[in-house]
């Protein structure tokens, strides 16, 4: 067996025990961790947050819904402008369509593409002017929307509650692969 003497261990010198020094180390650890914890969930992040938090997150699905929605009036114009395009954006506009109605809480329907006669004689109006005559500049047009749109949800993540947050960021992701599939082949 061995003993330790307390002169030893400078223990005895400071009148400091080892009782004395777990108990300390315990209320230390206890202090740690009721600091790191919470009662209150994490909400949305925002800096000026209304006094509803719920009331905040509503508004800000409805801004990100109307955004994804303006970028499917886009895709519409392009088509409209572009007939020959139609079936290469088809599956991005459903897509798109689905995000708006995610986003949105509604059931996803997406509305049939307007006819080409219907817009034939005025050019369509987007977000940056008119749809460019050229279908690849209306590609790029639409790739670039898509990139703003994208933009804007990814900025949105740190407002939004983690349902939404994992809602934008796969929106997001979408609208950066959408983008690139509306500019793949284009030389730079």
């Amino acid at each position: 067996m061995i003993t330790i003497r307390a002169e030893e261990t400078g223990v005895g010198r400071t009148g400091t025990t080892r009782r004395r020094a777990l108990l300390a180390t315990g209320a230390a650890a206890a202090a740690v961790l009721t600091g790191c914890s919470s009662d209150t969930p994490a909400g949305p992040r925002t800096a000026g947050t209304t006094a509803d938090p719920a009331e905040a997150a509503r508004a800000l699905r409805r801004r990100l819904a109307a955004r994804s929605t303006a970028l499917l009036g886009e895709y519409d114009a392009v088509t409209a402008r572009h007939p020959a395009l139609t079936a290469r954006l088809a599956p991005l506009r459903a897509a798109v369509a689905e995000h708006a109605a995610a986003l949105s809480g509604s059931p996803a329907t997406a509305p049939v593409p307007p006819r080409p006669s219907a817009t034939a004689t005025a050019p369509a109006a987007v977000a940056g002017g008119s749809v460019a005559e050229d279908p690849a500049a209306a590609l790029r047009g639409l790739a670039a929307a898509e990139r703003r749109t994208s933009a804007e949800h990814t900025a949105s993540l740190m407002d939004a509650e983690p349902e939404l947050a994992r809602l934008l960021a796969s929106v997001a992701a979408a609208g950066s692969a959408h983008a690139y599939l509306l500019t793949k082949g284009d030389a730079r």
